[in-house]
């Protein structure tokens, strides 16, 4: 895969991961609950799933060539943009009205 198909792919997973815990009731989309997740509950997924797919840019940044060694200031702006891809599913799950 070159590296233009895995930018790609990696920012579909972070649109993907990013949504994930305000569109599904599941916790990290796998473990059902009985009763609606709090907000700090999906906070918590959204940092999981930030390190995750963090996680799996290291990997794929490891697998080009050798990883550029990062500051603080990288994982604020990186948490920042992933935050910011999860403004949609946030929209959806706590400002649109929902047919109950």
């Amino acid at each position: 895969m070159n590296a233009s198909a895995q930018i790609g792919a990696l920012i579909a997973l972070a649109v993907v991961a990013a949504n994930l815990p305000f569109i599904t009731q599941r916790v990290l989309g796998v473990w059902a609950v009985r009763t609606s997740k709090p907000l700090s509950w999906r906070l918590a997924e959204l940092l999981v799933l930030y390190l995750f797919v963090g996680g799996i840019g290291m990997f794929m940044e490891n697998s080009l060539s050798q990883n550029a060694p990062q500051g603080w200031q990288f994982y604020a702006v990186t948490l920042a943009l992933f935050v910011t891809l999860a403004f949609p599913g946030f929209v959806y799950r706590y400002l649109l009205r929902h047919k109950d």
